[in-house]
């Protein structure tokens, strides 16, 4: 049983307690309450029980399909935070699934899916896990919030506790692109610009929020961000009719994400609005892959170098391994790495044949299904989503390397002829 049981009549929502995926120990959902107490911070990462047999007896598919709330909170029975808590303004969630034509046939494949999340409020998935947090600050009467970042969780956190009316201080390693510094800077964000690598931001937030007391947003620390994350997997069963598909594609780094969308599948199983589990595909970079080659080899993983210009994925020390790599296995899916030439590839595909722009981290996912059916891993008749995890203009420096640059002439029609003529486009 769960320890002073959380479920009550005061908090309204479903959610019983949390559970260490370590050593199973069951504890009350409680404000501070982030990891096992046993286990420590590195191995107790928790995971959010709920009530499912009462999910079951009281809320339908019917009655989320009918839903005119078109935001990840259509999904509030499989979501942490209780429905009188005030929310942002922002609409996070309910972000567009597209079937891209011109990509199939590039790809070669008939039925292929393309999940938008760079057309959330901050353009990235990250506001998914960012709302569920403000929200949680919120419940929790705190009034500061702080995370470290490559740069999504950072603009989401920014800008979602912007419209709480929330302040934050956001620890982001000295490279991460200018472009997700200005979102920070102009949602008001304390901006800690930390001169090393990811895992040094990482650990210089967590000793300032436990120095300060403010509430943790880092993602694989705070058990209910995977939560919001998981609603993308809520949205794609919906969008599709409820019918599963074959496989979900998306770009790992700390492997919180991937994590969600395995949960979000697995509650839609147990309460039984879906028949049937899907395959994953996890996607990192050959520059930095320490979950992908620990996944390959059948062995523990290590920490890795953060060479790659997908600096959403850069995450040489994952946070949250155990659960993507459980999560990987569990569904019978793959993990995979790919260059940052297939990747800046995948960029340019994306772009020209479905007018979808993507961020390098975004694309990594469908360079990584093209590496599998090129081998014949994945079957070009199976059903395959790729989840693009953040927009391109968060990126502009490698969007460029990826199109190359603008063709340049002086203000002459002749002039222009000659250019056009030369580069055999007229």
């Amino acid at each position: 049983m769960f320890e002073d049981s959380a479920f009550d009549n005061e908090r309204r929502d479903f959610v019983l307690g949390l559970r260490c995926i370590s050593c199973g120990r069951e504890l009350a959902a409680g404000p501070g309450v982030y990891t096992c107490p046993a286990c420590g911070p590195k191995e107790g990462i928790l995971d959010v029980i709920y009530d499912y047999e009462r999910i079951k007896r009281t809320v339908s598919r019917e009655q989320v399909t009918g839903s005119t709330d078109y935001s990840l909170f259509r999904y509030l029975p499989f979501l942490p935070v209780r429905p009188d808590t005030p929310r942002p303004h922002l609409r996070v969630g309910w972000t567009p699934l597209y079937r891209p034509i011109g990509l199939a046939r590039q790809l070669g494949i008939s039925r292929i899916y393309v999940k938008d999340d760079g057309q959330n409020p901050t353009a990235s998935l990250k506001d998914r896990a960012s709302v569920i947090a403000v929200i949680k600050a919120v419940e929790e009467r705190m009034t500061t919030v702080a995370c470290s970042s490559t740069g999504n969780a950072a603009s989401s956190l920014a800008g979602n506790a912007a419209a709480m009316g929330l302040r934050t201080f956001i620890f982001v390693p000295g490279r991460a692109p200018q472009g997700k510094i200005a979102q920070l800077l102009i949602f008001g964000a304390n901006v800690i610009s930390v001169q090393g690598s990811y895992s040094d931001a990482f650990r210089l937030s967590s000793e300032a929020i436990e120095r300060w007391g403010w509430y943790n947003r880092n993602a694989a620390i705070n058990p209910y961000l995977v939560e919001g994350k998981k609603t993308v997997a809520l949205e794609i069963a919906e969008q599709l009719g409820w019918e599963v598909p074959d496989w979900v594609v998306v770009s790992v780094g700390d492997g919180c994400t991937i994590a969600g969308i395995w949960k979000g599948f697995c509650d839609l199983y147990r309460v039984g609005w879906i028949d049937r589990l899907p395959k994953l595909l996890g996607v990192q970079s050959t520059g930095c892959s320490p979950l992908a080659d620990a996944f390959r080899e059948n062995r523990p993983w290590c920490p890795a170098e953060e060479n790659t210009l997908a600096d959403s994925i850069a995450v040489g020390v994952p946070r949250n391994p155990e659960k993507a790599l459980r999560a990987v296995r569990e569904s019978g899916g793959k993990m995979v790495a790919v260059p940052d030439e297939e990747i800046l590839a995948a960029m340019r595909l994306l772009g020209r044949s479905s007018g979808i722009f993507a961020e390098p981290a975004g694309a990594a996912g469908l360079a990584g299904l093209r590496s599998l059916l090129e081998k014949g891993e994945i079957g070009r008749e199976e059903k395959v989503v790729v989840v693009v995890t953040g927009n391109g203009l968060k990126d502009v420096k490698n969007a460029i390397a990826a199109a190359g640059e603008p063709i340049k002439v002086e203000p002459s029609l002749d002039r222009l002829f000659d250019e056009l003529t030369r580069r055999k486009l007229v």
